[in-house]
This record gives C-alpha cells, structure tokens and sequence, in this order.
C-alpha cells in the first residue's frame, strides 16, 4: 500500500480496492454538480441520436475520478469500456490492434493521454475523426498506404496535465471536462457511501472531520477511512467515532487541515531557513529532501489552494495563515545565514 496517506496517485493494487466502492452511474456520482448535468446532457442526446458520444477529455488533479466518469459514461451508454494508458502504447500497431478489435460504440479511454508519442497521436487524429486508421504497406518505392475502417467508437482521454496535450489533440474532442476539488461536504456524502458498501458505521462528527482532512480528493478520503476502519477494528469499536478519528489522523501526521509531516516541514523550512520567502523551487526541493516534480506536483498545489503559500516571480512565500496555522508570529523570523 501507500506510505504517504495523503497521496492522491492509486498505490499498486490500490485501483482493485476502490473497484468496489466506485459508483457506476452519474446518478451515484457525488458532487460536481455542473459536470454531471451537461454530462448527462451529452449521453441522452447521443443515445437518442443512435450515434457514438462526442470524444471526451478529462482533466484534473489525480484522484478526482477521471478514471471512474470513463466507467460511468461506458455504463450510461450501455457501451462497452477498453481502458489502456498512453506509455503503454509503444507502437502504431499497438493501437491499430486495440481499435480494429473493438465492438461498435465502444468506449476507449486512454489516460496520461499527454504522454502519447507523436506517430500513435498522428494515427489517433483519423480514428478520431473519420473512424479509419492510415497503415502502410510494403517498403521504400513500392509502399503504399491504405485506410483501414474501425468501428465508431468514444474516445475518453484523461490527464493530470492539460497543458502538455498538443493542440491538434485537443481540438478533436468535443465534449471537454474539468474535475475540480471537492469541497467537505461533498466528500462526507463520498465518505458515508463508501462506508455502507464497505458495512462501517461512522458517526456524523467523525466523517465530517475526516472529509476536511482529505485534501479535496475522494480518493485520499476513501484510503484515509479504510486505515480509520482498521484503527476501530483493533480497538474492539463497533463504529468509527470523532475519536477514532483524532486518534487515527495522529498516528498518521495528518493535522485537521489535511496536512502532512512533509507539508508543515515545507512552510517550516521556508520560514525558519529563508525568512517565510521569496525562495525558488529548485532551492526548495534541495532543502526538503524532494524532487521538484514532487513539490509541484503533489505538495503546492493543496498548500497553495488553502492559501498556506503564494507563487510570486521571485519564488514560494509562506502567508500569514500558514504562520498562524503553524503556531508562528507572521514576518517574525529571518533568513538563516551559515
């Protein structure tokens, strides 16, 4: 599993646990409200239509349910579901084999689609387009392309990081969806849903703590009550309580803000060693031990979305509520000099 709680990827083998809890319908689908409505919206048409569904781009942070709507749209559409990932296309044939084996109507939802490469991409624009793959035949003079049908099919591609999908990519999808956090009180209804189908009975002040603990992502909030779940097993409690849960969160380094030990070790290290900022990434990333792919990528951007830290030109700075948070005196300390 996970050594990072808060972590909003799927560890290996995770994907496997969340199958059980994950809702197939748009109707069971909590929270984005907008994002469901013109879903909706999109599928009835389509179906009243008799015509496959508009492709679909999905983006947002990791654990937000791209993954899941692709499960929900095949299922709306009563279509069947391929699912592949863009590293695990290597070659142009790869996908014409997954394209020309699909039944019609088919979803097929790539993810990390801004990591296809330029020839599996080049090949993808006809599908998507004309439902025909471009495939050559013979060597040097004598070869020769031919267009080879596929069935019409739905393409869902999802990724964490939309500005890095090419533009000819992006402007074949007609139907594009952004995956916001979630707010608390949508993640309580995620959390008390999860809970019945997983048979755990948790109070209403315990799953309210929890949510606002989960860094706006269903994902953390569903791993976060299953370690809950095994802190109340081990302690002979019948139902997970808002002790269990201060309990629990403790023994995890998580504070009621949803941060973690690396968290407040950033705002930390940015106060103590740098005054409370400008600093940039790179320095940052060398102080804290990290990668700068990881601090951007999984630390800031929750820091940044509590309004813990700022980006400014000249670098990170910590604001007066992370000192606050923190139990510090804002503009109080000063650079650390060796």
């Amino acid at each position: 599993m996970n050594d990072r709680p808060l972590e909003p990827t799927a560890a290996l083998g995770e994907d496997g646990l969340d199958i059980g809890v994950r809702p197939k319908f748009l109707k069971d689908f909590q929270g984005q409200k907008e994002l469901k409505a013109n879903l909706s919206i999109f599928i009835n048409a389509a179906k009243t239509r008799g015509e496959p569904l508009d492709h679909v781009f999905l983006s947002g942070p990791p654990g937000l349910g791209k993954t899941t709507l692709a499960y929900i749209v095949a299922n709306e559409l009563g279509a069947e579901l391929k699912i592949t990932s863009a590293p695990a296309i290597e070659r142009p044939k790869d996908l014409a084999g997954m394209l020309s084996t699909i039944p019609k109507n088919t979803v097929f939802f790539i993810d990390e689609i801004h990591r296809l490469r330029p020839a599996i991409e080049e090949m993808l624009y006809i599908a998507m387009e004309d439902y025909e793959l471009d495939w050559i035949i013979g060597q040097g003079p004598a070869a020769r392309t031919v267009r080879i049908p596929v069935p019409p099919f739905t393409l869902v591609g999802a990724t964490t990081k939309p500005g890095k999908v090419t533009s000819p990519l992006f402007s074949r999808f007609g139907i594009t969806i952004r995956i916001e956090f979630y707010q608390p009180v949508e993640l309580e209804w995620i959390l008390r849903r999860t809970a019945g189908i997983l048979d755990i009975t948790i109070e209403k002040n315990a799953s309210s703590l929890l949510a606002r603990c989960s860094r706006g992502t269903p994902r953390v909030a569903n791993r976060l009550l299953r370690r809950m779940r095994d802190f109340a097993q081990v302690k002979g409690v019948d139902s997970i309580n808002q002790r269990i849960i201060e309990s629990g969160l403790e023994r995890l380094k998580i504070d009621t803000e949803g941060l973690e030990e690396q968290d407040r070790r950033i705002l930390t290290v940015i106060i103590d060693n740098y005054g409370g900022g400008p600093v940039g990434a790179e320095t940052l990333a060398i102080s804290i031990g990290e990668g700068i792919d990881t601090l951007e990528d999984f630390y800031e951007p929750y820091l940044i979305q509590k309004g813990f830290l700022a980006r400014t030109p000249r670098g990170r700075v910590v604001t007066d509520l992370a000192h606050r948070h923190l139990g510090r005196k804002p503009g109080a300390s000063q650079p650390f000099l060796i």
